[in-house]
């Protein structure tokens, strides 16, 4: 297969086309056909380094150390987050580490005393984590994100192939499930991310990410107590500083 053979690029018939073609791969082989065969050179993996970003990582390395692998960092992470992440580049030799950071003007005017998840958590997350993403994904047709169904309702509806703008988004892991991530670190005997033992099973910005308790949704400790479900980086067409 190759970016001859289908259209990749643009709106929801190009990322159609490749869920019927392609929605029967397992995930490993579904990331080596998109890294190797659809979008060689300009794919990025956007990773959070949180719970279970381990997952997609290694078999991101098994196809190809050198794949970009882009890091927001919003100057608002857990310090476990920050560590692990650096543990984890070094454990899988990850050579293409894209960091992406927040306007420093911006910062200074809007949020110079980082208190700005507080009174407007969706602009907080514009300024720190949608913005940031959008200029680092300029780059790049296509991006590899680790949603799974079982998160959220709303992801629950989620394809493999996901249109935005331009761009290609691909969801590898949709239908995976709790079991099947902790099978997969099992199996390759890849370390967890140290908050996850002490309830976070979804870990965002430490401001806005609190334990969850037993039977709520893996994502409740995500803006509790607020109707916020999303940090803005889905459902958008990112682009560089379109929100700012």
């Amino acid at each position: 297969m190759s970016a001859h053979d289908v259209k990749l690029f643009g709106d929801a018939v190009a990322a159609s086309r490749l869920e019927t073609r392609f929605a029967a791969l397992p995930a490993p082989a579904l990331l080596r056909l998109a890294i190797e065969g659809l979008y060689p050179g300009r794919i990025a993996l956007v990773s959070s380094f949180g719970a279970d970003s381990v997952v997609l990582l290694h078999m991101v390395a098994q196809i190809d150390k050198a794949t970009p692998v882009v890091f927001v960092d919003t100057g608002q992470h857990f310090p476990e987050t920050l560590d692990y992440r650096d543990r984890l580049i070094e454990r899988l030799g990850l050579s293409n580490i894209v960091e992406a950071a927040p306007d420093a003007a911006t910062l200074a005017r809007e949020d110079p005393e980082k208190f700005l998840f507080a009174s407007d958590p969706d602009r907080c997350c514009e300024i720190r984590k949608v913005a940031p993403l959008g200029e680092a994904l300029e780059a790049y047709d296509a991006w590899i994100t680790g949603r799974k169904g079982f998160q959220t309702v709303d992801r629950a509806r989620l394809p493999l192939f996901e249109a935005e703008g331009e761009r290609v988004k691909v969801n590898p892991l949709v239908g995976w499930n709790a079991s099947d991530l902790i099978g997969y670190i099992k199996q390759h005997e890849l370390p967890p991310h140290p908050l996850v033992a002490k309830g976070f099973p979804s870990i965002g910005c430490l401001p806005c990410t609190s334990r969850v308790l037993p039977g709520e949704d893996p994502r409740a400790g995500r803006w509790r107590g607020k109707t916020k479900q999303e940090c803005g980086i889905h459902g958008v067409t990112l682009d560089a500083g379109g929100n700012i």
